[in-house]
């Protein structure tokens, strides 16, 4: 590798630590300003399904959490999956984050229980499982298969969060992110 490559890509490593630092950034300090400042009000800023004001909860509730113990569990699989997302091209990251965020949401909204808020990133999340595990069935090349398998060796028992298991656990959110996430691949494959 010669260093001018050697310098473009930690330059791009950079630049994608820093766009998931960011949006992580984002996510504690809304949690931190929600739980001490808010006494845990922000939530009502989630998912309302079926109703006109919780439609603002399809793009709000991604940033909104439970608790700590959600954002906890929500961080370090943002994190892993939300960079892989990155490795082939870091604007990537932006669409199939937007189709994870339009596409939870709506499902949540028009198919939740009524009388459910939802919050969390882990519609999101589920968003970029399915599209690294789908993007290398769309791309048909080494590396996006070679990631694929990857990501199902790591995550790949996080696919039965698409399935109604736990009451308190939006697994609607989960199905239609990682629908989302499969539309993302196939837009972005171009197929």
């Amino acid at each position: 590798m010669s260093e001018s490559s050697f310098k473009a890509f930690t330059e791009e490593l950079k630049n994608q630590f820093s766009i998931i630092g960011t949006f992580i950034a984002i996510l504690w300090i809304v949690e931190i300003v929600d739980q001490y400042f808010f006494n845990a009000r922000l939530d009502y800023f989630g998912i309302i399904p079926r109703t006109v004001v919780g439609l603002r909860g399809i793009i709000l509730a991604p940033f909104l959490h439970a608790d700590f113990t959600h954002l906890i569990a929500n961080t370090l699989p943002f994190a892993v999956l939300g960079w892989l997302v990155m490795l082939q091209n870091t604007k990537d990251f932006y669409t199939v984050t937007l189709y994870s965020i339009v596409v939870s949401g709506l499902g949540v909204w028009l198919f939740a229980n009524p009388n459910s808020i939802t919050v969390g990133a882990s519609g999101v999340i589920f968003g970029y499982l399915g599209f690294l595990l789908l993007r290398g069935y769309f791309q048909k090349n080494t590396p996006s298969i070679a990631l694929s398998l990857i990501v199902v060796f790591l995550y790949g028992g996080m696919i039965w969060g698409v399935l109604p298991s736990n009451p308190h656990v939006s697994w609607l959110g989960h199905l239609f992110g990682f629908i989302g996430g499969i539309f993302a691949a196939k837009e972005i494959s171009g197929k």
